[in-house]
């Protein structure tokens, strides 16, 4: 089995390096990566695992689109021979449950292709100019009063997928659309560790550049985003996702938070002290991966059970959501002119043809 990562980066030099080194020493055999017009140091690192056979590296200095991920995928299928394939952010770092991801994937039977990954966010901490997996060792449970639309930390799910140079994903590569392969439902043997916003420099940056991408925001979040930047309080906006000591304490208290030092504990040991000599600074893949994943044990599988669970009711929670709003939508279209006239046509209509048909017999 080849297994290939598709990443997408702008302006992640504090996280990609890490990111790439995780994966190359968990299963991922290549990747290919999109850089778009970054400046901190991002496409130097890049270019580095380029040079050492690891990458292949696309460089996109024009305007951003969402339909780069699409063809990231259908190149690892057509041109670089995966037999599966992962659609990363530079902030994930995708988690097998046991073994490597590989040998996950290995299991799956043949008639599925498609395996979803149950998504774990790890919250901001206050800076201390540490590491980010050093300092970032606290995330939000599923089981956590969060399926508000305006909220990052809510429970989601995104798909790994058997290598297709037709397939088609959506912009955040969640889901795959109009594809030909079954999913696999209720069971998600890999965790994808999501850690989006790291510092306030970094989330600036971050939120600035796709806001100027996006042009209108994809949802209620990035209303907030948008609305903070423009009032002038995106300093405060921070603060507010920012869990100090205070708040962790009491989410530790109350279940809503938990401490993970999993990619904490797994990045130390691929750190290299003074870097590798070629520009990165943590160690290249030996053999089948320099990382083992522990199997989870019993007491494990029962609390990520729990986790599980509570993604189904905040899907559950979500559908409701978007009926209510299409409902609103409806009602109002039928008030407007436009539809009072059509509705009073139709029936009209219908009393014509009753007629016509009552005159026929």
């Amino acid at each position: 089995m080849k297994l290939v990562m598709t990443l997408r980066a702008r302006d992640e030099a504090d996280v990609v390096d890490a990111q790439i080194a995780f994966h190359l020493n968990a299963g991922v055999d290549f990747i290919v990566a999109t850089d778009h017009r970054s400046e901190d140091g991002t496409r130097e690192i890049l270019e580095s695992y380029a040079r050492q056979g690891h990458l292949h590296l696309i460089r996109e200095d024009g305007q951003a689109r969402g339909d780069w991920i699409t063809p990231m995928a259908r190149l690892a299928a057509s041109e670089f021979g995966a037999d599966w394939v992962i659609n990363s952010d530079a902030d994930e770092f995708w988690w097998p449950r046991g073994g490597s991801l590989k040998e996950v994937l290995a299991t799956v039977p043949e008639r599925y292709g498609i395996v979803r990954a149950l998504l774990r966010q790890f919250v901001p901490r206050p800076e201390d100019g540490s590491f980010f997996a050093d300092r970032m060792v606290v995330r939000v449970t599923p089981s956590a009063p969060i399926n508000d639309p305006t909220s990052l930390f809510r429970p989601n799910l995104k798909s790994i997928h058997r290598a297709d140079p037709g397939v088609t994903l959506t912009a955040g590569a969640h889901t795959l659309v109009d594809s030909r392969f079954a999913p696999l439902r209720g069971w998600y043997p890999i965790e994808f560790l999501h850690f989006p916003i790291r510092t306030f420099e970094q989330c600036e940056r971050k939120y600035s550049n796709m806001s100027t991408a996006l042009g209108e925001s994809r949802n209620s979040y990035y209303d907030q985003v948008r609305r903070a930047f423009r009032e002038g309080r995106f300093a405060e906006f921070y603060e507010s996702l920012t869990v100090d000591d205070e708040a962790l304490e009491r989410g530790l208290r109350d279940g809503s938070l938990v401490i993970d030092t999993r990619m904490q504990e797994a990045l130390r040991t691929l750190r290299l002290p003074g870097g590798n000599g070629s520009g990165t600074e943590f160690a290249p893949p030996v053999g089948d991966g320099g990382l083992s994943f522990p199997r989870p044990s019993v007491v494990d599988e029962a609390e990520y059970a729990v986790d599980v669970a509570a993604l189904g009711e905040a899907e559950v929670v979500r559908v409701q959501r978007r009926l209510d709003t299409l409902e609103t939508r409806l009602s109002t279209l039928e008030r407007r002119p436009a539809a009072r006239l059509s509705r009073k046509f139709r029936g009209v209509a219908k009393r014509l043809l009753r007629r016509s048909d009552a005159e026929a017999e």
